[in-house]
């Protein structure tokens, strides 16, 4: 049986300040669970609820539990409190920085005025760990397991200083699984080093600790002097110190995850990898595409959408490491992919993740696949800027403005062939996942993405080309890019309506009507005014004039993702039918 710290503490555990019980528990088996490695806090320390700790982990050979005596570093919180000095070569040729000879979690180096803090050596090497810093003056080391991968495996503060009182507080957390595989490794525990200070109340049952006395000092009757405890009257309550070596702990390893029998929607038996590569054929599952969320919202993954035929695949890789493989998009919200595929080698949690979101046939039934998704909606929206594009190329050529239509819209037509959207993140953060339960902020911010993508078209290019026609330059020159558009539609609508052709553009007379409001452009306006909207009564404005324009806003109480598909669809159209315009008139 473990050793029950809290069952032999003397202070019953009901009057216990919280943190002084967790520091007398066991660490549980959780892998998610966040274990602290090293504190270095203070709490109100002029005050009357006044909280210190102390904390170092020790690295102890042993399998077996049992506690250990006080270390003599349990004051200190740190490894080493100064630096060595000599008069000879070779003097600290001897120097092994250790915690009573023990192994250590964190190097904690501090001289009572300034202290430093990194990952000690012999872990991050170990388990193959990479640090990366992060903040400004309260720098922080993070540190990743690029291999499976997993972030922020451990992390904490580089430093603090004290004068009269704790710059900052210092906390360093480790991964339990990445933990408890270290010391798994190396066949011993992690015990708790610490020294914890509290002011408390006059309690009766601490009171009756300490008899008649005004301060007592208490050590464990038996066995291993695992504890000192000092209690005293102080500022009208009584003053706790604690000195503790507490196994936290143990060398034993997490639950792994693995994708090992586990069962899927339409698939007879449980899936093991063995009998999942026997699958030549069939035994397809298919996933909710927020399955692609974990991926998609890290850099560290490439979740690029890819073009197969007139297939979508998003199949998110890691680095050259491991992929998932071909992951087909069906319908609005589904990802259909081949069991083979799917247990294809890859980390067993990627596997285990993908089952979470993994669909019931029940449902599957009842949905269209062959519904459009956000991917296809955003080639489709690019196919359209592109169109624009050429034409404005065109239509610019017959005034002598000469540009391309990479240089008018920012898209080259040639590499998006050669290599699809690698080169635009803009098209791959608007064809993110978009369910259907899209919260407002979510969907304002890709409405934003949308506005980026279309608005690239210079605005000086639309002037020139508007003067050309005849417009006034002094109006022209106040006018954003929505207006500068809509006019440019106008100018060709009535040249188109006349029946004229691309030499009728350039002209000395003003246009009639250039200026004047036109009905095509209003998703385009209404995508501009959501980009914006920061505050409530804009969007109230937003949601009437998307009510005006066909939307039924009584489908937003179960989300935005209608809306976002609304919008997508309008500004699509919009931006089609002044391409469409500009065709006629270049090709008349």
């Amino acid at each position: 049986m473990p050793f029950d710290y809290l069952a032999a503490f003397p202070i019953p555990e009901h009057i216990m300040p919280p943190k002084l019980r967790g520091l007398l528990e066991t660490v549980g088996l959780s892998p998610s669970q966040a274990v602290d490695v090293l504190s270095m806090h203070e709490s109100d320390p002029y005050g009357d609820h006044a909280e210190h700790l102390h904390l170092q982990m020790a690295v102890v050979p042993g399998v077996k539990g049992g506690p250990i005596e006080v270390q003599s570093e349990a004051g200190d919180g740190v490894v080493e409190s100064s630096v060595p000095f000599g008069d000879n070569p070779g003097c600290i040729e001897e120097f092994t920085p250790a915690i009573s000879g023990y192994d250590y979690i964190v190097a904690a180096w501090g001289d009572s005025s300034f202290y430093a803090f990194h990952l000690a050596e012999k872990v991050w090497m170990t388990l193959g760990l990479t640090p990366r810093c992060v903040g400004n003056d309260d720098q922080r080391l993070v540190y990743d397991d690029l291999g499976l991968p997993e972030f922020g495996v451990a992390e904490g503060q580089i430093s603090s200083s004290y004068h009269c009182k704790l710059q900052r507080n210092v906390t360093w957390r480790m991964s339990n699984e990445h933990l408890r595989r270290y010391l798994w490794m190396r066949g011993s525990r992690g015990i708790r080093i610490f020294f914890y200070e509290a002011q408390l109340a006059d309690h009766p049952e601490l009171r009756a600790l300490m008899g008649e006395q005004t301060h007592v000092f208490l050590q464990p009757e038996e066995g291993v002097a695992w504890y000192e405890l000092d209690i005293r009257e102080h500022k009208g309550g009584l003053l706790l110190q604690l000195w503790a070596s507490v196994e936290a702990v143990m060398p034993e390893l997490c639950h792994e995850q693995t994708a090992e029998g586990i069962s899927w929607p339409g698939i007879d038996e449980p899936m093991t990898h063995a009998r999942a590569n026997a699958l030549l054929a069939g035994g397809s599952v298919y996933l909710d595409d927020r399955f692609l969320q974990k991926y998609e919202q890290n850099t560290f993954y490439d979740t690029t959408p890819i073009r197969v035929g007139e297939r979508w695949h998003c199949s998110p890789s890691y680095r050259g490491q491991w992929s998932f493989t071909d992951c087909r998009r069906v319908g609005r919200n589904l990802i259909k992919v081949p069991i083979r595929e799917l247990y294809k080698p890859k980390p067993d949690r990627e596997i285990v993740h993908a089952r979470e979101f993994a669909v019931d046939q029940a449902y599957i039934r009842h949905v269209d696949l062959n519904e459009e998704h956000v991917v296809a909606k955003v080639q489709r929206l690019l196919d359209t800027i592109l169109r624009l594009g050429d034409g404005l190329s065109a239509l610019g050529a017959t005034v002598g403005l000469n540009k391309s239509t990479e240089e008018l819209t920012g898209f080259s037509r040639a590499d998006i062939e050669a290599n699809g959207w690698l080169a635009y993140p803009v098209l791959r953060r608007l064809a993110q996942v978009a369910p259907l339960d899209m919260t407002q902020q979510a969907f304002l911010s890709r409405c934003k993405s949308m506005h980026e993508v279309w608005q690239r078209v210079p605005n000086g290019d639309l002037k020139s080309l508007l003067v050309h026609a005849g417009c006034p330059k002094a109006e022209v020159k106040n006018l954003g890019s929505l207006k500068l558009l809509e006019a440019l539609l106008n100018v060709v609508e009535n040249l188109n309506a006349e029946e004229e052709a691309s030499d009728a553009f350039a002209s000395d007379r003003e246009p009639e009507g250039w200026n004047s409001r036109n009905e095509v452009m209003a998703p385009l306006f209404l995508n501009n005014d959501l980009r914006i909207a920061d505050a409530h009564e804009t969007m109230e404005q937003c949601l009437v004039t998307l009510q005006n324009i066909g939307f039924d806003i009584a489908n937003l109480n179960s989300g935005y993702g209608r809306a976002l598909d609304f919008v997508i669809d309008g500004v699509i159209d919009s931006l089609s039918r002044v391409a469409d315009a500009i065709e006629k008139i270049v090709k008349a």
